[in-house]
């Protein structure tokens, strides 16, 4: 069954990732804003669903070419707990979470788990690569100018930034619709990775 209940991991991180957002609706840059609106912007609010393993869809079949012209395939990294991030320069709730992703790849580092990013409907692969490189992203991101993605995902990533946690099989197992945390993020992984322990 999917739990939409508040848990009290997810109350913080609902509150947290709403801070985050009140905090990035203050940016004044219209070129910002304008890019936001052309992408077809949708905001979350943090909250968190987690979905039962008997509740769980088919696995996702998530590929592209990345920003460092790699091609990066859901279907190579079964096995391993994936934790797919939807971003994008001109998302402000983006950049606060950002520093939250990095932390989170550093502490994973020896763990049986990968991070992928899709850099949602991007100017260019430059700019998404620059953008990548400023924030500190070492893991790939498939480039994706048209929103496809979204599909790819089942339909289930529909805030920028939106975070899932695919488990072994390569089906989601949670889903974080706006700004999140390093916290929030490592207790999504941990339930995981526990499930197959």
């Amino acid at each position: 069954m999917i739990d939409h209940r508040p848990t009290r991991r997810s109350v913080v991180t609902a509150a947290s990732g709403l801070a985050l957002l009140t905090l990035a609706g203050c940016s004044s840059s219209s070129d910002t804003a304008d890019a936001a609106q052309d992408a077809g912007y949708r905001s979350g609010d943090g909250s968190v669903t987690m979905i039962d393993p008997d509740e769980r869809k088919d696995p996702v079949e998530l590929s592209g070419e990345t920003l460092d012209g790699t091609t990066w395939d859901s279907a190579d990294h079964r096995g391993s707990v994936v934790v797919v991030n939807v971003w994008a320069s001109w998302c402000g709730p983006c950049a606060k979470e950002a520093p939250h992703l990095v932390a989170l790849n550093k502490k994973l580092k020896g763990e049986d788990v990968e991070l992928v990013g899709i850099n949602y409907r991007e100017s260019s692969v430059a700019t998404g690569r620059a953008q990548a490189e400023t924030w500190g992203f070492t893991w790939p991101s498939i480039y994706d100018e048209t929103g496809r993605t979204s599909l790819d995902m089942q339909g289930m990533m529909t805030a920028q930034p939106s975070t899932a946690v695919l488990d072994r099989k390569g089906r989601i197992a949670a889903v974080v619709l706006g700004a999140t945390t390093e916290s929030t993020l490592m207790g999504l992984v941990e339930d995981t990775l526990a499930e197959s322990a």
